[in-house]
């Protein structure tokens, strides 16, 4: 698997359609209104340069916009962040394709990626291959795509029955004073002061289960294996902070799971170690019992000392308990 990364060269621009539920507002002030990521000034510019449409008509910053209309903003061609330039095909047949995501490489368009993200790279070779679900920026490991519809639907159904099974690998902080954890601590919304809401441990948000198992202790980290009951965004991340072992380098989700109180740190940042070791599940079409595993990078396998930034009196020795 090619691990490179490189600069993309411009993509082809994008246009953002949304149909105006209620009118009665300016086009100038629902854009700011819907999408505060562009401020106003940012926004009037784009309307004033004509990227801006209305039914197919260029809009002006005051033009009033009326309920069952469509809002258009044709964004320009832009230079994507740099990205690894492939992926590694584990599994296809007629009805689906596994793939390992490389870190670094965002799963479905989104915070200024586009076709530098896995659904593109996929579609390239397999252009009708739907995500069955997604990875963060910065989780490697296996993704599911269904080729056909009904394989699609079936293989919906059995996630949304919790059949089937998904194991990873991480990477916390601190060692780990028992070898297993059921973790269930509730994730939902909470405010951030950048993002208005971000996906946190909440007391207010839906049941969540977790089993983590120690692999490894070393000298300040434990290697983890998890495998999760329920999908929340995030889950990973935000349960293995809520029982103290934040994942090593994720500047995002500290200890009990909340967000980092700078408000700084985004989801994509850099700097943390999650895989997705295994996929287990049942052949949407044949019915076989389908096996899925990945291997781990270097930094999350048994005995590594490749953690970069730090000796392996720091972090790598293995201890005993």
């Amino acid at each position: 698997m090619l691990r490179s990364t490189m600069p993309s060269a411009l993509n082809s621009g994008y246009a953002y359609r949304e149909r105006i539920l209620v009118g009665r507002e300016s086009v100038l002030a629902q854009l700011v209104r819907c999408h505060p990521h562009s401020t106003h000034e940012e926004w009037r510019l784009r309307i004033e340069r004509g990227e801006v449409e209305v039914d197919g008509r260029r809009a002006e910053p005051d033009t009033l916009l009326r309920a069952g209309q469509w809002l258009q903003w044709n964004r320009p061609p832009w230079q994507e962040p740099e990205a690894p330039a492939d992926f590694e095909a584990l599994y296809d047949d007629d009805w689906l394709v596994a793939v390992v995501k490389p870190r670094g490489l965002p799963t479905m368009p989104g915070g200024g990626f586009l076709e530098q993200t896995l659904l593109a790279k996929v579609r390239k070779r397999f252009p009708e291959a739907s995500p069955m679900h997604r990875l963060g920026r910065e989780t490697s490991g296996i993704v599911l795509f269904a080729r056909t519809h009904a394989a699609g639907s079936v293989l919906q159904a059995a996630w949304r029955a919790h059949e089937v099974q998904k194991t990873y690998r991480a990477l916390g902080s601190g060692v780990a004073a028992q070898d297993s954890f059921a973790i269930t601590t509730p994730i939902g919304p909470v405010p951030h002061p950048v993002l208005g809401t971000l996906h946190a441990a909440s007391a207010q948000g839906k049941a969540s289960l977790s089993h983590a198992r120690v692999l490894e202790r070393r000298e300040a980290s434990t290697l983890f294996e998890v495998e999760i009951q329920t999908g929340r965004p995030h889950q990973i991340r935000i349960h293995l902070a809520s029982i103290g072992h934040p994942l090593v380098g994720d500047r995002l989700y500290v200890t009990g799971g909340d967000p980092n109180p700078d408000g700084a740190a985004r989801p994509g940042d850099p700097g943390y170690f999650l895989h997705a070791e295994r996929l287990r599940f049942v052949h949407p079409a044949t019915g076989a019992a389908m096996n899925l595993w990945a291997e781990p990078p270097a930094e999350l396998k048994l005995g590594s000392c490749s953690l970069p930034d730090a000796s392996p009196e720091d972090r790598c020795r293995p201890t005993t308990r």
